[in-house]
């Protein structure tokens, strides 16, 4: 179990909510969390935050990079009644979206609804039965015209689960936007361990918490701009394949509890891919493989090619029932993607390139 201070800040982190467009909120959490410990923090016009360590002018740079944004929904329409109809914000689950407890986070502060779900007596059981679509989808916050409900909520104000953390054993974990909150948490905790040590680094250390990741990577195309870092590894969520029902030979073999995935292939540079692998295997991290055959589908895609390209790798913390309101992780698998960031920023020395041909 983590030490009362670090669980508060994972709890809170995860407890509030930042949907794609709307992060601030958790983005102060996580600067509060780290500000004392970084010499310099930047953050931008959309949102997305960093923290830095500075060792030495002309050092190269590691960048540590998460998103902070979760999927949600926004309002689209209200109708006369006072009903309230919501589209998606990133890759919110229609199908999973009935009978739920929502907040609408409103100019004048948080609004209670739900999703509404007629009553199985009342349905039309022809046997035809179809998932929901958007369009189909509710909220009743309880108002009985349009014009209450709009004194309540506007179009365009987000929405999202109202689902709290729980901790089904000391290790696992489960919360409405694990991904990628647990990312910051993970840069957050090699950071804090690398201000410990910063004499012994040859480097200079950012970690970056961006915006925008689940409608395209947007936040981390900015930063990596901005920060031109030498280096990058990005921590994501990615599908743990142990539940019921998912075939390994499609989507891969990566289980819960048993450590780190790092992945191969595509905007992974080579050379960084085979010093994280080297450095699991001599700190005894354990960790897990998985392959990309075209895009990773993070922000490692939006980073590798900024400038004249960066060397970058994605780690990623295993995750089971991604994009609902009761992912499941582990803790041991998120210290051990912590662990393996500081390893790799430990090894690096002041004249690294990562060049395929030297």
């Amino acid at each position: 179990m983590l030490e009362t201070n670090k669980l508060e800040f994972l709890e809170t982190l995860l407890s509030t909510p930042s949907p794609v467009g709307y992060e601030t909120a958790g983005q102060l959490v996580w600067l509060n969390y780290v500000k004392g410990v970084a010499d310099r923090i930047h953050t931008d016009a959309y949102g997305s935050a960093a923290a830095i360590i500075e060792t030495g002018k002309d050092r190269p740079l590691l960048m540590l990079e998460a998103h902070c944004d979760e999927i949600g929904m926004v309002i689209q329409h209200v109708d006369e009644k006072g009903f309230i109809y919501i589209n998606r914000l990133g890759g919110s689950d229609p199908g999973i979206a009935r009978a739920r407890k929502v907040s609408i986070h409103a100019q004048k502060g948080v609004v209670r609804g739900i999703i509404g779900h007629t009553a199985i007596h009342l349905q039309n059981r022809d046997g035809n039965a179809k998932a929901p679509s958007w369009k189909d989808l509710f909220v009743d916050i309880g108002a009985s015209s349009r014009e209450e409900a709009l004194e309540m909520v506007r179009i365009g104000d987000p929405v999202t689960y109202s689902d709290d953390v729980e901790f089904l054993s000391d290790e696992i974990f489960t919360a409405r936007a694990v991904d990628n909150r647990i990312g910051g948490f993970i840069i957050a905790e090699a950071f804090l361990k690398l201000a410990e040590i910063r004499d012994e680094l040859e480097i200079n250390v950012a970690i970056v918490n961006s915006v925008q990741e689940e409608i395209g990577g947007f936040g981390a195309r900015m930063m990596s701009y901005t920060l031109a870092p030498n280096v990058a590894l990005v921590t994501d969520v990615t599908h743990a394949t142990d539940s019921p029902g998912i075939d390994h030979k499609e989507h891969g073999r990566i289980i819960l509890g048993e450590g780190a995935a790092i992945t191969h292939g595509t905007a992974n540079q080579r050379k960084v891919v085979e010093r994280l692998v080297h450095l699991a295997e001599l700190n005894q991290i354990p960790v897990q493989h998985e392959a990309s055959g075209v895009r990773t589908g993070t922000d490692t895609d939006s980073i590798f090619h900024s400038r004249s390209g960066i060397p970058s790798a994605l780690i990623s913390t295993p995750l089971r029932y991604m994009h609902s309101p009761v992912e499941m992780a582990s803790l041991k698998d998120v210290q051990a993607v912590a662990d393996l960031m500081v390893a790799f920023a430990k090894s690096m020395s002041a004249d690294d390139t990562f060049s395929l041909f030297g």
